[in-house]
């Protein structure tokens, strides 16, 4: 087998942690690409994959290969692309992940303009408030919102976003409008439940430089942007949202800006990529793209 396609099996078993998973992705016979990473072994005279009786786990050298396996293969799409590119402009696949709300706002309208200028690439956009797995699903970008966890992902800031407390018209005429932060006992909040690990958070605000924090009472709590939004807009209690996201429904009137002086803490935003591999030029000129609409969008 060339040695080329070794290595892409090789990637995507690491990947997929599991020989039946990378066969049914490369549509190749679970034999197949089992037999691939053993003859990888047998030529490098190392041992790359561990194997258990649940999943796959690379060994170290499997981890410092498939890195070195990542550029080669980057380099080599690269290299057969460079004429083609030049001729007729980029070609290829690229697969990004953004939050949901950032994904129906501010990038699927803004595609076709990025579209028309390079009509060869293909965009796989995924819209969900659940981190992606950049590695295990082969994300080439992803945007993430807030502090990030230390990782081997590259990254690339893009900046603050403003985040502001509303609350609609009908909850504040049932409730009053509260007027300092000792007025949060007496109200109640829709609590944002993390999709990953389901903990609520505690409601937010920034006191003599520094971030403070405290539970605030509440009844209905949800997990993704879109239902955080309609519970607020129903008169189901307070939020804390990015003033991007309610920019609309602020300007109708279907919710009201509360408590100004105590706004949570900015949230930083970022560019995430998988390490090690240099990026091929389209996910570089896309992602240049990207980061120009989502810095003109928060700011």
């Amino acid at each position: 087998m060339d040695r080329i396609d070794l290595y892409r099996i090789f990637v995507r078993v690491v990947e997929a942690r599991s020989f039946t998973r990378a066969a049914d992705t490369l549509q190749k016979p679970r034999s197949s690409v089992s037999a691939a990473v053993a003859e990888l072994e047998a030529r490098l005279g190392a041992r790359l994959m561990q194997r258990t009786t649940r999943r796959l786990h690379p060994t170290d050298e499997g981890v410092e290969f498939y890195e070195r396996c990542l550029a080669l293969l980057s380099e080599h799409e690269e290299m057969e692309t460079m004429f083609r590119s030049a001729a007729r402009g980029l070609e290829g696949r690229i697969r990004v992940e953004v939050p949901g709300r950032v994904g129906r706002l501010i990038v699927a309208p803004a595609l076709p303009e990025f579209l028309e200028r390079w009509p060869g690439v293909l965009v796989e956009l995924g819209a969900t408030d659940r981190p992606a797995d950049l590695v295990g699903e082969r994300v080439d970008c992803a945007l993430r919102i807030g502090v990030l966890p230390d990782s081997s992902l590259r990254a690339r800031r893009l900046g603050e976003i403003l985040q502001i407390n509303v609350a609609s018209p009908a909850y504040l005429a049932r409730h009053g409008t509260p007027q300092g932060l000792s007025d949060l006992d007496r109200h109640v909040q829709v609590a944002y439940a993390s999709p990953a690990s389901g903990r609520v958070a505690d409601w937010e605000w920034i006191e003599g430089g520094r971030v403070r924090t405290r539970p605030a009472p509440w009844r209905v709590s949800a997990n993704n942007a879109e239902a955080y939004i309609a519970c607020a807009l129903a008169g189901l209690g307070m939020i804390q949202i990015p003033a991007y996201d309610v920019a609309a429904h602020l300007e109708a009137g279907e919710l009201v800006e509360i408590l100004p002086e105590a706004r949570p803490a900015p949230l930083p935003a970022h560019l995430l990529f998988p390490g090690g591999a240099r990026p091929t030029r389209r996910l570089s000129l896309f992602a240049d793209w990207l980061a120009e609409k989502i810095s003109s969008a928060f700011a």
